[in-house]
C-alpha cells in the first residue's frame, strides 16, 4: 500500500504539468492570431508573422520617369499562394518608411495585384517599402526595398520626336514668313466663297439693295468671331468702293465696337470716311433666339441682296440661312462648328468649311505673317497625313500577314504620338 501511494504521486504531478503546458500554449496561439487579425494597426511592428502563407517576392521600387518627383513605381511577384481558385492570400498591405522613420501602411491591394504607383511622395526624401501578404490568420512579409529618393526631372526625353516635329513646323513657318516678306508670292488654293465676294457686292449694288453681315453669336474671345471680322474688313472695303449699304447686327457689345472700327478703317482706306456711319453696326441682344428674331426681321424688311454668315453659330444657323434664302439673297457662310455646316451647305450658295474660315484672313489680306503661318501649318498637316497613311498600311499589313517589322513600326508611331 505504501508503494502504491509513492508511485501515484509523480504520475499526478506529471499530468498536472502537461495540462498547464497545453493551456499556456493555447493562450499564446490565441494572442498571436489576435495580433495578426484583430489589431489593424498601421505599423509593421504590430503584425506578427504566423506560418501558413508565402510572401510576395522580388519587390522593386523605381522612380517614375519624367515626372515632377512625386511618384514611385513598385513591382513585385505575387505570393505563390495567391491563386485564382483556392488561393490563401486575401489582400496585400503595402508599407512605406519615410526617411528611416517607422513604416506605415499606405495601401491595401486585392489579391492578384503585382504593381502600384505611390503618388504621395516628396522629391529628395528617402523611402523604403515592403509588402505583407495577408491570409486567414496568417501573414508573410516581403524583403524591404533599397532606399529610393525621387527627383524632379525637367526634360521628358520620351517626347523628343514630338519636339523635333515642332521644330520642323516652326522652322517652316519662319521660312515662309521671311519668303513672303521678300515679296515672293506663295501659292494658296482658291476658295470659291471668297472669290465670289466681289460678285456678291456688285450684285447688291446693281439691285440697289443692302448687304447683311452676321458675325456669329459669340464674343471677341472666340477665334471664329475674329476670323469673321477680318473678312468683314475686306468686304467693307469693296462696299466702300462700290458705294453700297451694309448692315451688321451683332449680339455682343464688344463685337459691335470692333465691327464699327473695322468698317470705319475700310472706309478711310477707300478715301470715303464721310460715308461711314455708326448705324451700319447695331447691337440687338445677347439672348440667342431674341437676336435671331431681330435679324430675321431685318432680312424680311430690308430684303438684302447678299447675306454673309461668318463666325460661330449654333441652333440658329438654319433659321438664319432659311430666312436669307427665302428673300432671294446670295448667301456666303462659314463656320468651324461641324454640326452647323450641313445647314449652311444646304441653304447657302457658298460655304467656308472649317479651316477655310481661318485661312480666309490670310487669303484676303496677303499679309506676310498670316501667309507664312498658313503655309507653315500646311507642313505640319503634311507630316500628319504621312504618319496616318504609314500607320494604316503598317497595321493592315502587320495584322494580315503577321509581319514583325510592321508591328514594330506601329508601336514606334504609337509611342511617338502618345499623349501619356
Amino acid at each position: 500500500m505504501s508503494i502504491g501511494k509513492l508511485s501515484t504521486g509523480p504520475t499526478v504531478l506529471f499530468l498536472a504539468s502537461l495540462l498547464i503546458g497545453l493551456i499556456i500554449s493555447s493562450m499564446t496561439s490565441g494572442l498571436l492570431a489576435q495580433s495578426v487579425i484583430g489589431t489593424g494597426d498601421a505599423t509593421d511592428s504590430v503584425l506578427v508573422e504566423v506560418p501558413g502563407v508565402a510572401p510576395a517576392t522580388s519587390l522593386v521600387a523605381e522612380e517614375h520617369k519624367y515626372d515632377n518627383g512625386n511618384s514611385i513605381d513598385l513591382y513585385w511577384v505575387p505570393s505563390i499562394d495567391d491563386q485564382p481558385e483556392g488561393g490563401l492570400v486575401r489582400a496585400y498591405h503595402l508599407y512605406r518608411s519615410d526617411n528611416e522613420a517607422e513604416a506605415t501602411k499606405i495601401a491595401e491591394l486585392l489579391p492578384g495585384a503585382n504593381q502600384y504607383r505611390d503618388e504621395t511622395v516628396t522629391p529628395d526624401n528617402k523611402y523604403v517599402y515592403h509588402i505583407i501578404a495577408i491570409s486567414d490568420g496568417a501573414s508573410a512579409k516581403s524583403i524591404k526595398t533599397a532606399p529610393i529618393s525621387p527627383h524632379r526631372e525637367w526634360l521628358n526625353y520620351d517626347k523628343k520626336y514630338l519636339f523635333l516635329i515642332a521644330l520642323i513646323i516652326s522652322a517652316a513657318v519662319i521660312f515662309f514668313v521671311e519668303t513672303a516678306k521678300r515679296g515672293k508670292k506663295l501659292f494658296i488654293r482658291k476658295i470659291a466663297g471668297l472669290e465670289a465676294i466681289d460678285d456678291a457686292v456688285g450684285r447688291a449694288t446693281e439691285m440697289g439693295r443692302p448687304i447683311l453681315f452676321i458675325p456669329g453669336i459669340l464674343d471677341m474671345d472666340d477665334v471664329q468671331t475674329l476670323a469673321g471680322l477680318t473678312i468683314l474688313g475686306r468686304i467693307s472695303r469693296v462696299i466702300a468702293d462700290y458705294d453700297c449699304k451694309i448692315y451688321a447686327p451683332v449680339s455682343r457689345s464688344l463685337v459691335m465696337t470692333a465691327a464699327r472700327e473695322t468698317i470705319k478703317a475700310s472706309y478711310q482706306a477707300a478715301g470715303r470716311p464721310d460715308a461711314y456711319s455708326d448705324d451700319m453696326v447695331t447691337y440687338m441682344t445677347d439672348e440667342q433666339f431674341g437676336y435671331v428674331a431681330a435679324v430675321d426681321g431685318v432680312m424680311v424688311r430690308e430684303r438684302p441682296a447678299t447675306v454673309f454668315l461668318l463666325g460661330a453659330f449654333f441652333a440658329e444657323s438654319l433659321i438664319l440661312a432659311e430666312t436669307g434664302n427665302s428673300v432671294g439673297a446670295i448667301q456666303i457662310a462659314g463656320t468651324a462648328r461641324p454640326a452647323q455646316l450641313p445647314f449652311f451647305i444646304a441653304a447657302c450658295d457658298f460655304t467656308l468649311i472649317g479651316e477655310e474660315l481661318f485661312a480666309a484672313s490670310a487669303y484676303l489680306s496677303g499679309e506676310p505673317m498670316q501667309l507664312g503661318s498658313l503655309k507653315g501649318q500646311d507642313i505640319g498637316k503634311a507630316i500628319a497625313m504621312v504618319v496616318i497613311v504609314a500607320g494604316v498600311f503598317a497595321i493592315t499589313i502587320g495584322e494580315a500577314w503577321d509581319v514583325g517589322f510592321m508591328h514594330d513600326l506601329v508601336r514606334w508611331l504609337s509611342d511617338i504620338f502618345s499623349t501619356k
